[in-house]
């Protein structure tokens, strides 16, 4: 199988899923702006013969590639399910539904029933929307960077929570629930806020609104688990955390998969493979 990979080209990240030395599964991402560290990637290896490729820009490094290995398309969405399938079964969990939410630059989210799944919607609020905000209201573009510098800020003085409405009174719902998102500013009047501290409310923001989404589409599909996959949960345990407390919270089960970011690359690798066997 070394001579096979995945690749997913996204929106942002150009993700490969590939088999190392030690024939395990291994990953490696490269910015989707610059194809052609991708293309050197490849031709550095030789024995790759074959490519399982998925994402929305396909076209665009399909003309950079243009490369003679045999190369087998697959829908993104068809990618994604084979790579979540493939995960949950690694990572020994068993679920008959699930709703599946992928983060990418949006955010697309799915229904699983057995072996098969359908969009069931998606909403343009994703890491595009945390890296875009985050470089218009603090300078910062790095994600790396933003996901550290949000896990250490504090949203309070910034949003507006159930508790800050019902000051000296039992709220009648739980007084950590976001009422507005940065509605504490025009009520507080105050001139300076932390950088890190509205990074870590833009990406509140992010993450309630996703999980939001997740949850009623949970609710109207009668499950419980809720999976959530995509590049944006990759080392960002601060939106995990968001994400995970509001799910709970509203008495569903988050899943978060390792290596969850590769799941298209890893279901593009699975399918060439297939493919491979069968001819």
């Amino acid at each position: 199988m070394q001579n096979v990979i995945g690749i997913d080209a996204g929106g942002t990240l150009t993700k490969i899923a590939y088999i190392n030395e030690q024939s395990e599964m291994d990953f490696i991402v490269f910015p989707s702006n610059d194809f052609s560290q991708v293309k050197a990637w490849i031709e550095n290896r030789p024995h790759i013969e074959e490519i399982g490729l998925t994402g929305g820009r396909t076209k665009q490094l399909l003309d950079v590639l243009k490369t003679m290995k045999s190369i087998q398309y697959l829908v993104e969405f068809e990618a994604t399910f084979k790579g979540v399938k493939y995960l949950l079964e690694k990572n020994s969990h068993h679920f008959e539904n699930a709703v599946i939410t992928n983060i990418g630059t949006g955010t697309s989210i799915h229904y699983m029933d057995g072996d098969s799944h359908v969009r069931v919607g998606g909403t343009g609020v994703g890491g595009g929307t945390l890296t875009g905000l985050s470089t218009i209201m603090t300078g910062i573009s790095d994600f790396e960077r933003i996901t550290a510098n949000a896990s250490i800020g504090s949203r309070e003085g910034i949003d507006l929570f159930v508790k800050d409405i019902f000051k000296g009174m039992e709220p009648p719902i739980e007084g950590h629930l976001t009422a507005s998102n940065f509605g504490n500013v025009n009520i507080l009047k105050s001139k300076k806020h932390e950088t890190n501290d509205l990074l870590a409310t833009i990406q509140g923001l992010v993450g309630e609104v996703i999980t939001t989404l997740s949850i009623q589409f949970a609710e109207e599909k009668k499950c419980e688990g809720i999976i959530y996959i995509g590049s944006t949960l990759t080392n960002n345990e601060h939106l995990k955390q968001v994400i995970a407390n509001y799910t709970i919270l509203k008495k569903h089960q988050p899943i978060f998969l390792n290596d969850c970011g590769f799941t298209g690359a890893i279901g593009a690798l699975l399918y060439k493979v297939e493919l491979s066997k069968t001819n």
